[in-house]
């Protein structure tokens, strides 16, 4: 196997969550500019659905017939999960915070997806290999440089007269709240990760199942929206920022990004995939000091290095247990394998 097939889906990963930061860093700047989360998620889903339409009819234009009254249904959910709700959820916390604390808490999503796929029995960790105990240790790691990302801030390091002016415009605002968004995203992401393991393994095809998902999602946040508010005002988008950045997530962030996540999923499964989410606080650092002027502080720092020390554990871990079930143990002349053998975990 190449080096470049080993690594392709670690490489397409570190690539969307570039893509995703870059795409926090614009949708941060024009909520502050005063745009309706759910009208900013709209029209970025509406985007993905256009954008991916094509695609997906020439690349998989005669896989239609697979289209179960099931796998639609599925794709309902998944559009509810991944899409209107996590979307809706982030940026409402993103408004009430920062970018780089907003991406923060995604560092929770690879310890919640691996809770809900054990409980599912989704996963599996045999604690006396040492690919289940680097597992174990890598959501640990993950888990507390998250800690330390959302509670510890610690001494400035670059530019702090002008991220101490930013603070202070944040700090009229609900942290708190926002925190409350921000889990609730988090959590109804990391439950998307687990829906789509399961679509991708009945209908693997990322282009249309994308182009669905992000059609329903619009639906069902422009519903969501004239509920909440009947401002039709609201939908009027005001100067070049706001249709760049509704473009620009619709076809980056709500499209070729869950497709190439989709894709990872059926290949590595949802732990796997879901636990490059960290990365994209490291890159939301790099754009909220280039771009919105933000300090960093020492915790971010100390944070993020637990992070990529949990996530390489974490996909060591994954990497040793796929190996294992790749070219399993021999087995003893009593017909018994040499080690224990669990279910295989889910790689769809």
């Amino acid at each position: 196997m190449s080096c470049l097939q080993k690594w392709k889906t670690v490489i397409a990963m570190i690539i969307v969550e570039f893509g995703f930061a870059a795409v926090n860093a614009l949708f941060k700047k024009v909520l502050n500019g005063g745009m309706d989360q759910l009208v900013a998620s709209t029209y970025r889903l509406a985007v993905s659905a256009i954008f991916l339409a094509p695609l997906a009819w020439f690349f998989e234009r005669n896989v239609t017939s697979k289209l179960t009254a099931r796998i639609i249904c599925s794709l309902f959910i998944s559009a509810l999960l991944g899409g209107t709700l996590t979307q809706y959820f982030f940026l409402l916390g993103l408004e009430y915070t920062s970018t780089t604390f907003s991406c923060a808490f995604l560092n929770m999503v690879p310890v919640i997806t691996f809770i809900l796929a054990l409980l599912l029995r989704q996963e599996t960790i045999k604690i006396k290999s040492r690919s289940g105990r680097a597992k174990i240790l890598g959501i640990i790691f993950c888990l507390g440089g998250a800690l330390i990302l959302t509670l510890y801030k610690g001494m400035s390091l670059i530019n702090p007269s002008a991220g101490s002016r930013i603070e202070t415009n944040h700090n009229k605002k609900s942290w708190f709240l926002g925190s409350i968004f921000l889990f609730a995203g988090c959590f109804v992401w990391s439950a998307w990760f687990l829906v789509q393991a399961r679509i991708s393994k009945d209908y693997p095809y990322q282009y249309s199942s994308t182009a669905i998902m992000s059609f329903f999602g619009a639906f069902q946040s422009a519903i969501l929206s004239f509920i909440i508010s009947r401002n039709v005002s609201k939908w009027i988008l005001k100067g070049g920022l706001e249709i760049l950045s509704v473009i620009f997530g619709g076809m980056v962030g709500s499209g070729l990004c869950y497709v190439v996540m989709s894709w990872c999923v059926k290949q590595k499964g949802a732990v796997f995939t879901s636990a490059f989410s960290p990365l994209i606080q490291i890159f939301a650092a790099v754009f909220d000091i280039s771009i919105l002027h933000a300090q960093i502080h020492l915790g971010s720092i100390l944070g993020s290095i637990l992070v990529v020390i949990g996530l390489y554990f974490l996909l060591w871990g994954k990497s040793k247990e796929a190996e294992i079930y790749k070219n399993p143990p021999p087995t003893e002349k009593n017909g018994q394998s040499a080690l224990p053998v669990t279910a295989s975990p889910t790689h769809i």
